[in-house]
């Protein structure tokens, strides 16, 4: 297991979920004469006794041990032998004797007893003020880490009890960190949303951590005009691709289609939809719009270039694209390769609709033919309409009216199927008389 430097070792934690970084002050003392001078600058707030020259000499000696050599569980023995003694040990004493115990263990990656550790300093009465401040901040982000959300609360709420002026940011942000990840939501929004003023307020950028964390809050509360507005502002200040395709996502939530489609478009042209689940989405847009040839373009694109493959659902929805801008000719082979994709009829029978008003009368039935081997349609009566006109027009009016008898059948396309039934009788029978007059003559 690597060493670390004991006193840096805590200028790291981060928030697990919102990756909003906070330092943790050293805690450890260096030399007593800075010790004593901690001490002294907490004379006007409360009187702490002396860090004795002897029992430092025996903390240094276990911080050398570490630190230097390398060997922890010598560092630990040392102060486990200070703690023997411990009785005749006053509670500053005691206090810095638990503190470098919890620096040790968290060295060791032992966090259960670092924390217990640094939870028995603050118990020690009395120490200076700032120290105790000082370990109660790193025990509610060890806490957080940890994730023990309410004991990371509690010791927020201990330090601001000792605290003299306003609440700094950071703490709100972990404590709006501490309350997301124990589900109270009201209470880390409210943090969050002061943590967020009080940044700009003082003319700086929010950390970007902590704005996804107040994305998070409020997506939880079920606020969409909320979170829109906190991606608004992630895309001015950040402008990275993902924000940009979320906005979109947003206004498309809120109902607000148009901007929608021209947020994804703003990003299209500025290379942000890249992935094969953006163009779709986009695709998709451009449909609900009445603008499908765009949509089939950018879709037949990302097919080329293989970023959108080219399975049921993409060739299903191309071929839909293509049909509604009315570009029969490139939706029939992109629809007939969606057909052989499919186990059941209902494309085959689309495909058949728009081949027989191409007037391909010979593909429209076979593409019927194939819908009805397939089955599962939810309209099986108008694939026999379907063949049935197409038959009509290839003058087979005996085989016509076959087809049409079975779309009678059904009752969603029986009346169709009545009304082409009749008229195709009356074709047939002028069609037999011009005939029998014609054999006659």
């Amino acid at each position: 297991m690597m060493r670390k430097q004991t006193n840096t070792l805590l200028s790291a934690l981060a928030f697990a979920f919102a990756s909003a970084l906070v330092s943790v002050p050293s805690m450890l003392v260096a030399t007593e004469a800075v010790a004593q001078e901690q001490k002294a600058s907490e004379k006007k707030t409360r009187r702490v006794p002396t860090l004795r020259g002897k029992v430092y000499e025996q903390l240094a000696r276990a911080q050398s041990a570490a630190d230097d050599a390398g060997n922890v569980e010598e560092a630990i023995a040392i102060l486990k032998e200070v703690e023997d003694k411990s009785s005749s040990m006053n509670a500053y004493e005691k206090a810095m004797m638990y503190n470098f115990f919890g620096f040790i263990y968290y060295n060791n990656e032992d966090y259960a007893k670092a924390l217990e550790s640094f939870a028995k300093v603050v118990e020690q009465q009395p120490i200076p003020e700032k120290f105790e401040m000082t370990t109660l901040f790193s025990l509610a982000q060890l806490n957080l880490m940890q994730g023990n959300y309410d004991e990371t609360i509690t010791y927020l709420e201990r330090w601001e009890s000792l605290n003299a002026g306003p609440i700094p940011v950071k703490n709100k942000v972990i404590k709006a960190q501490a309350y997301y990840q124990n589900k109270q939501y009201e209470q880390a929004s409210t943090w969050i949303s002061e943590a967020v003023a009080d940044h700009e307020a003082e003319g700086m950028i929010p950390d970007e951590g902590w704005l996804i964390l107040q994305r998070a809050i409020f997506y939880e509360l079920k606020q969409p005009e909320k979170v829109k507005d906190v991606l608004i502002k992630m895309v001015k200040l950040f402008d990275e691709p993902k924000y940009w395709i979320q906005l979109a996502g947003m206004y498309g939530e809120l109902g607000e289609e148009r901007k929608q489609l021209a947020i994804m478009e703003t990003a299209y042209q500025r290379g942000f939809v890249e992935t094969s689940a953006d163009i779709f989405n986009m695709a998709q847009l451009y449909y609900y719009h009445r603008v499908p040839y765009k949509g089939a373009k950018l879709m037949e694109q990302a097919m080329s270039e293989g970023v959108l493959e080219k399975n049921l659902r993409n060739l299903k929805f191309l071929g839909q694209s293509w049909s509604l801008a009315k570009e029969q000719d490139k939706a029939i082979p992109v629809m007939m390769q969606a057909a052989e994709l499919s186990e059941d009829g209902e494309l085959d029978a689309q495909l058949a609709q728009i081949l027989l008003n191409e007037e391909r009368f010979d593909d429209a039935i076979a593409a019927a033919d194939r819908a009805v081997e397939k089955g599962e349609l939810r309209n099986p009566g108008l694939v026999y309409l379907i063949k049935g006109m197409a038959l009509y027009n290839k003058k087979q009016y005996a085989l016509a009216l076959n087809q049409l008898a079975e779309a009678e059948k059904h009752q969603k396309s029986r009346a169709m199927a009545q009304q082409w039934k009749q008229f195709v009788q009356g074709e047939k029978r002028q069609a037999d008389a011009i005939a029998q007059e014609l054999g006659a003559s």
